[in-house]
C-alpha cells in the first residue's frame, strides 16, 4: 500500500509518500519512498496581515499542483492533507482552499492545534522510551509549537501554544504567551518522573545534523544554548554561507531554538532525542490506521 501525506505549514509544505509493509506479525514498517519541502512561508503574510497574499496564493497552487503529479506518478492508494497554523487564521482560507480543489482535486483539512498535536505524536516514540522517565514532545512550526506530555506510557496534557518562529521573528509574540506556556508546562511536569524531551521540526533536525551526533543519542540543552548564542550573534546573510543553511531555514533556525531551550528549561529536561518524524509522518500513521479499519 502507497500513501502520502501533505502538510502545508506556515514556513513550508511537504508531500511524504511512503510504502506500508506489513511483517509476518502483523506490524507495519514505513518506508520513506520521497519527501518534497517548498518554503511557501504562508505565515509571513498571514501573522501580519491576515490574508495570504496573491502571489502566495499562485506559489501554493503551483506547489500542490507538483504534488498531485508525483501522487499520480506513483500510484497512491490514500491520501491525507492538512494544512496548520497560517491556514487557520488566514481569513481568505476558505476561497484560497476552494481554489487548491478546483485546480488540483485536493481537499485540505484545516486541523486544529490540538488535532496538531495528536498527529505529531501518532509517531509513538515515547512508547518505546524506557519507563524510569517521563517524555515531553516539542514540535515547533513557524505559527504553533505542540506540546504533549507522556508518563507510564499515558498521555497526561497537550496544548498547542501560538508561538511559532515567523511570529518570534515578527515580534507578535507577547510576554503574556511565553507566561502562559511556562506555567502550562511547569504545571504539566511538576512531580512527574525525570522529563526527556523529544523534538521535531525542520529546526531541530537540522540542529541535530548540525551535532554530528548519531542516531539515537540525544542532544543537551547546553548544547542547545551553544548553538543558540553562536548563531544568534551572526547576521542570517552570513549564517547561510558559513553554516550551509538555506534562507529559509537560516531566519528561523534562531527563533526555534529559544523555544526548545524555552520548553525544556520549564520542563526540567537535560535531553532532547531527535527522532526526525513530523506531523507528515504522523498524517501516514493516521492514515494506514484508517485504511486497517476500512478492510
Amino acid at each position: 500500500m502507497i500513501l502520502a501525506a501533505i502538510d502545508i505549514g506556515s514556513n513550508a509544505a511537504r508531500l511524504l509518500i511512503s510504502e506500508v509493509l506489513v511483517t509476518a506479525e502483523g506490524k507495519p514498517l514505513f518506508n520513506k519512498l520521497n519527501l518534497v519541502r517548498v518554503p511557501l512561508r504562508l505565515g509571513f503574510d498571514v501573522f501580519e496581515k491576515q490574508v495570504i497574499s496573491p502571489a502566495r496564493i499562485d506559489m501554493l497552487l503551483q506547489t500542490l499542483k507538483a504534488f498531485r503529479h508525483l501522487i499520480n506518478a506513483y500510484k497512491v492508494d490514500a491520501i491525507r492533507a492538512c494544512a496548520t497554523s497560517a491556514m487557520r487564521d488566514a481569513v481568505n482560507a476558505k476561497e484560497v482552499l476552494h481554489l487548491v480543489k478546483e485546480q488540483t482535486g485536493l481537499d485540505i483539512e484545516v486541523i486544529t492545534g490540538d488535532m496538531e498535536a495528536n498527529l505529531v505524536y501518532e509517531n509513538h516514540v515515547a512508547e518505546n522510551m524506557d519507563m524510569d522517565h517521563s517524555y515531553m514532545y516539542i514540535d515547533v512550526g513557524g505559527g504553533s509549537t505542540e506540546i504533549s506530555f507522556f508518563s507510564n506510557g499515558k498521555l497526561l496534557y497537550k496544548k498547542s501554544f501560538n508561538i511559532g518562529t515567523i511570529r518570534l521573528l515578527k515580534n507578535l509574540v507577547t510576554d503574556q504567551e511565553w507566561e502562559y506556556m511556562k506555567e502550562q508546562i511547569k504545571n504539566a511536569t511538576r512531580g512527574q518522573k525525570e522529563v526527556v524531551a523529544i523534538g521535531s521540526g525542520g529546526n531541530i533536525n537540522k540542529i541535530f545534523s548540525m551535532s554530528k551526533k548519531k542516531d539515537g543519542k540525544p542532544l543537551q540543552i547546553e548544547l542547545l544554548r551553544d548553538y543558540y548564542r553562536e548563531l544568534d550573534a551572526v547576521p542570517v546573510e552570513d549564517r547561510i554561507i558559513r553554516y550551509n543553511l538555506r534562507s529559509d531555514r537560516a531566519d528561523v533556525i534562531v527563533p526555534a531554538l529559544l523555544i526548545y531551550i524555552n520548553a525544556m528549561r520549564w520542563a526540567g529536561a537535560v535531553d532532547i532525542y531527535v527522532p526526525k518524524i513530523g506531523l507528515a509522518d504522523g498524517l501516514i500513521q493516521h492514515l494506514y490506521a484508517e485504511m486497517k479499519e476500512k478492510v
